[in-house]
């Protein structure tokens, strides 16, 4: 019997260190190579992307007696899949989501509820723009190469740079680098492109939203945070210590 652990993000890392001290009844999941480095020696990572399909069969194969989800908050369709399976195969079901940061407390700063509303209106218009949203996204910027001066930061990954480029980035207009970001490092940088407006997504603390929202405030520059995608959840913490019981009250019910 064991508990999934949808993971992939530094969250979730911590996450199962908490779970490992108090039992090792668990399996992770993650969708990359690459973010299986998250865990170290912590615990062996299954690297695999799953359709709905695949995720019933993964759970019958583990013998899963619940599901935590510490997916990235933007993982939209991974976090609907295990819902729906959680649901069908009647699995207790928690996510566990990281912290928002309030990082649109300043008045230059903006929150959108998606990228649709910002590439809708007038925002980028005449910018020069960094966009710190991840290369899934960038394909939609397209269009906006001729309207305003875009830059973006991606992963370290051919894949992310070919993703980039054929949006339309010029070399001289990307920078490939892998997270956290220092506070130096991101004004280093705005002030070398002479940025005049911030694009990032709200990704709380571990994805650098509160360094991003600091750097804008002392350069005077306006960030735009897109908001998360709006999922209700069966159950949902970001206390660590709910779901270290969570995973014991249910692996006690199912071992009676």
């Amino acid at each position: 019997m064991s508990v999934w652990i949808i993971g992939g993000t530094g969250d979730s890392a911590a996450l199962i260190k908490a779970i490992s001290a108090v039992t090792s009844d668990y399996v992770v999941t993650v969708t990359t190579p690459e973010a299986r480095q998250l865990y170290g020696s912590i615990c062996d990572v299954i690297v695999g992307a799953m359709n709905r399909s695949l995720m019933a069969q993964f759970c019958r194969n583990y013998g899963v007696v619940a599901i935590v989800d510490a997916s990235h908050p933007f993982a939209v369709e991974v976090s609907q899949n295990a819902i729906a399976i959680a649901q069908n195969c009647n699995l207790p079901y928690l996510r566990y989501e990281r912290a928002k940061v309030n990082s649109v407390a300043a008045s230059q700063h903006l929150e959108l509820d998606s990228f649709e509303t910002l590439l809708q209106g007038d925002y980028l218009l005449n910018q020069r723009v960094l966009l710190t949203v991840g290369c899934q996204v960038l394909p939609q910027f397209q269009s906006w190469q001729e309207h305003s001066t875009l830059f973006a930061r991606v992963l370290p990954k051919l894949n992310s740079l070919q993703m980039a480029l054929d949006s339309g980035f010029t070399s001289d207009r990307l920078i490939a680098l892998r997270p956290p970001f220092s506070e130096a490092l991101e004004i280093a940088l705005w002030q070398q492109w002479q940025i005049s407006l911030v694009v990032t997504k709200a990704s709380g603390k571990s994805g650098g939203e509160d360094v991003k929202s600091k750097v804008a405030d002392l350069l005077g520059i306006p960030l735009i945070v897109i908001a998360r995608p709006k999922i209700t959840y069966p159950q949902q913490t970001s206390d660590i210590k709910e779901v270290t019981r969570f995973c014991l009250r249910n692996l006690q019910l199912k071992k009676g």
